[in-house]
C-alpha cells in the first residue's frame, strides 16, 4: 500500500477532514500573531478528539539573541501529564547554540526565515502544543500554524505509535558515551540532530566517536557499532566539504575557529526498532578521550504509551552556548591552530595512500 506521502497517492480520495490551528488575528485585522512575555506560555493547539499532526510553522520575532534555546516548545498526547516533546525551539527544529541557519529536509528545516515539521504525529483522545519563553525578554511576535487531520481512532491504537523528542545537554565525561536517547517500552527510534563544541580551536577530534546503539537490553558490542561520527551522519573526513542539507541527514554548522558541529540524520528508511528498551549513544574522540566537550542533541522516536519520565528540564541559564569560547581559548597560538590542522590532513593522507 502507498503511503499518503507518496506522489502516487495523491490521487486517492482522502477520508479525514483537514484542519488548522493558527495565530490569525481574530479581530479580523492583520495582526497574525501572539506577543509571549517572558516567564509565560502560549498554546498553540489543544485540540480533542483523534487525529494527526500533519505540519507544525513557525517564526519567532525577539530581542533575546538566544531566544532560540530560550523559548521551549512541548507537546502532550491524549491527556498525558508529562510531555512527550519537550526540547529548545531551535534545536527541535534541527539546529544546535541558538543559531539559526537555513536548511530543509524533508522530516525538518529552517526555511528563509520559518521553522517547520511534517512528522506525522497521531492522537487518539487530543493533543496539545505549547511554547513557554524562559527568556528575560519578550517574544514581540510569535506566529505559527498547526496543520492536522481529524481521523477515527486506529481500531489497533496500540501499534500506532506517538512522537516524542527530547533534547540533552552535557559536558563529555571521560570513559564514557553521550547518551542521545535513553527510553524503555515498544517503538523505533528515527533519527536526531546532534551539537558539539570541542575545547580546542580547529580541532575535531572529538569526531572521531563511534555511534552505539543498545537495543532490548544487549551487552557490548551492540548490533548498530559505527566508525566515526561524521560517519554516522553519512559524511565523511570531518565532513571535509562544509555545510549542506540533504533529505534525511545534512550538515546545518561547521564552525572551525569554534570547534562547533552541527548535523542530523533520521532513520526514516532505516527506524531502529526496539521492543522493551533503547539506549542511543555516542563517543567522544577515539575512545572517549575528548572529556568536556560540550553536546546537545535532540532524538527523535515514536513509541507507545507510557513512556519513560524524561527526568527534569535544564534551567535556561544551562542551555545558553558557550559563546565566550574564543576568549577562554586564545591561549593557542597560530602554530598550535596549525599544528592540528596539519594533524587532520596527515590522517587523511595516511589513510589515502
Amino acid at each position: 500500500m502507498k503511503s499518503a506521502n507518496d506522489l502516487d497517492g495523491l490521487p486517492l480520495l482522502k477520508a479525514f477532514k483537514a484542519a488548522q490551528e493558527s495565530s490569525f488575528d481574530r479581530t479580523g485585522g492583520n495582526n497574525d500573531y501572539v506577543r509571549v512575555n517572558s516567564e509565560d506560555k502560549a498554546v498553540l493547539a489543544d485540540i480533542s478528539g483523534a487525529g494527526r499532526i500533519t505540519r507544525i510553522w513557525i517564526t519567532i520575532a525577539s530581542p533575546d539573541l538566544y531566544i532560540l534555546r530560550n523559548c521551549v516548545l512541548r507537546m502532550y498526547w491524549d491527556g498525558e501529564s508529562a510531555p512527550s516533546v519537550e526540547s529548545p525551539v531551535g534545536d527541535f527544529f534541527g539546529v544546535g547554540f541558538a543559531n539559526y541557519r537555513h536548511y530543509t529536509s524533508i522530516p525538518l528545516g529552517m526555511s528563509s526565515g520559518g521553522f517547520y515539521s511534517y512528522f506525522p504525529m497521531p492522537f487518539s483522545k487530543g493533543a496539545r502544543i505549547e511554547i513557554e519563553n524562559q527568556s528575560s525578554k519578550k517574544i514581540n511576535a510569535l506566529y505559527y500554524n498547526i496543520g492536522y487531520n481529524k481521523e477515527d481512532a486506529p481500531e489497533n491504537d496500540s501499534k500506532t505509535g506517538r512522537f516524542h523528542a527530547r533534547w540533552r545537554h552535557e559536558r563529555t565525561l571521560p570513559g564514557s558515551n553521550y547518551t542521545i536517547l535513553e527510553a524503555d517500552g515498544s517503538g523505533h527510534y528515527v533519527g536526531c540532530n546532534l551539537s558539539m563544541q570541542g575545547r580546542r580551536p580547529f580541532s575535531f577530534w572529538f569526531l572521531e566517536g563511534d555511534e552505539m546503539i543498545y537495543v532490548d537490553g544487549e551487552q557490548h558490542p551492540p548490533a548498530i557499532h559505527g566508525t566515526g561520527t561524521e560517519d554516522y551522519f553519512n559524511s565523511g573526513w570531518y565532513f571535509v566539504n562544509g555545510a549542506f542539507a540533504g533529505p534525511y541527514h545534512g550538515l546545518t554548522i561547521k564552525d572551525p575557529l569554534r570547534s562547533r558541529i552541527s548535523a542530523y540524520r533520521f532513520h526514516v528508511n532505516d527506524p531502529i526498532p526496539f521492543k522493551k528498551s533503547i539506549r542511543a549513544t555516542i563517543e567522544h574522540g577515539g575512545i572517549n578521550d575528548a572529556p568536556g566537550s560540550d553536546y546537545s542533541s535532540v532524538a527523535y522516536w515514536y513509541q507507545t504509551e507510557p513512556h519513560k519520565p524524561m527526568g527534569s528540564f535544564p534551567p535556561a541559564e544551562d542551555r545558553l552556548p558557550d559563546d565566550g569560547f574564543l576568549l577562554k581559548n586564545a591561549k593557542y597560538a597560530a602554530s598550535d591552530i596549525l599544528e592540528i590542522g596539519m594533524n587532520m590532513f596527515e590522517k587523511i593522507n595516511r589513510l589515502t595512500k
